[in-house]
């Protein structure tokens, strides 16, 4: 696998591939793994050390009723917040949702209502302005589907019955595609929006649908854009296609992490990444670019960001679904519409930061289950399910 400065990607074959196609990109490029668990390397000295200054974190939160600190008048975009490092010298994956970790971000684009009762809930106050201008002057989502609620429908949804959220939380699962920012970069992702603006509403027909899709396109070319600077903070520059592994696992989290900047969501989920990136990780062990101790590293420090995703919720959400998910799901495994079974290395390596880190509930870790499966992916599927507890199927 080749992957140029123009963003395309040289498959085994020697086929160029030209449109936006993930999946064909994964299965041109798997390495499909059948033997067994044996592999796996243990935490590494930096691992060690970030995971206990995570748990001391951890034990503070706790400490102080649940919640360290919240933002009450920045509101949280994608570029809102400078760059933020949970340990900048010894993290191989970098970034976080504000400018400190544990510090949970002011989301008022989804419900004002619900952003002011999570603080107010932790013994905060939402900055005045910043409530009076998601009051009067900006619509937010949970406005708009109040809005177009019938008599009937507002009704069933006050007793529960469209949702088990809490009155006033309405987002659901969002599942973006972030493999796309390390597989392209973001300049030919931007060329590709661009492209599908100029073809809407070309033949001149200017349609009630037509004019909302050109908006929200227009809106999904800036947001792409403002990611790039999401990256520059950082002192990256993700506008290329990631190179080695370590850029593909870094270039990925920016994308998930730019949505949880914007959206909290009942459950941000991460999508299947794990076989993706075991892409890179194979021609980087190939190459001796990098070892098998410093592949799991980066896996566990990628975990360890996916475990710190936090969001400003009150404590009837918190109740009704126990501890504050966030249902960061990973899907593992699974069977190609071919048959393949979509079983790496990588597939080892996530299911190995349950050892590495310790058992979790976040991120969600799901694995597709087939019999078709290889009998040692399944047999350590079951190893550490009985030894953890931590896994869906």
């Amino acid at each position: 696998m080749t992957v140029t400065t123009q963003g395309k990607v040289d498959f085994k074959g020697g086929k160029w591939q030209e449109e936006i196609n993930v999946r064909d990109f994964i299965m041109q490029n798997i390495t499909v793994y059948t033997d067994d668990e044996s592999f796996l390397a243990g935490p590494t000295d930096n691992t060690t050390a970030l995971w206990k200054q995570v748990m001391d974190l951890t034990k503070q939160e706790r400490e102080n009723g649940g919640v360290l600190d919240m933002d009450t008048t920045i509101v949280s975009t994608i570029t809102s917040h400078g760059a933020g490092y949970l340990n900048k010298g010894i993290e191989k994956i970098v970034g976080i949702q504000t400018d400190q970790p544990f510090k949970r971000s002011l989301q008022p684009f989804g419900g004002i209502r619900m952003a002011d009762d999570a603080l107010k809930a932790y013994g905060y106050e939402i900055d005045e302005e910043v409530k009076q201008v998601f009051t009067n002057y900006r619509k937010t989502h949970n406005q708009g589907v109040f809005d177009a609620y019938t008599p009937e429908m507002r009704a069933a949804r006050k007793a529960g019955i469209i949702t088990g959220l809490p009155d006033a939380y309405g987002r659901g699962r969002i599942i973006g595609d972030y493999r796309r920012v390390a597989l392209y970069g973001v300049d030919t992702l931007i060329k590709d929006k661009q492209k599908e603006l100029e073809a809407t509403g070309a033949n001149g027909v200017m349609s009630e649908k037509i004019i909302r899709d050109r908006e929200e396109l227009n809106e999904q070319i800036r947001a792409l854009q403002e990611l790039k600077q999401l990256g520059a903070d950082y002192g990256f520059d993700i506008s290329k296609p990631a190179t080695n592994a370590t850029e593909a696992f870094q270039w990925l989290y920016f994308g998930y992490l730019a949505a949880i900047k914007e959206q909290n969501g009942a459950a941000m989920s991460l999508g299947r990444v794990s076989t993706f990136l075991d892409i890179y990780i194979e021609r980087d062990l190939q190459n001796g670019a990098i070892t098998e101790e410093a592949v799991q590293e980066l896996v566990d420090h990628f975990v360890m960001k996916l475990r710190l995703v936090k969001f400003a919720r009150t404590p009837d959400y918190n109740e009704l679904f126990s501890g504050d998910p966030t249902w960061v799901t990973e899907s593992i495994g699974g069977i190609a519409k071919d048959g393949t079974p979509l079983v790496t290395k990588n597939s080892f390596r996530f299911l190995h930061t349950l050892d590495n880190l310790g058992p979790a509930p976040e991120p969600n870790l799901t694995v597709l289950w087939s019999d078709q499966l290889p009998k040692p992916f399944k047999e350590y599927c079951a190893h550490m399910s009985i030894k953890t507890s931590s896994i869906q199927y």
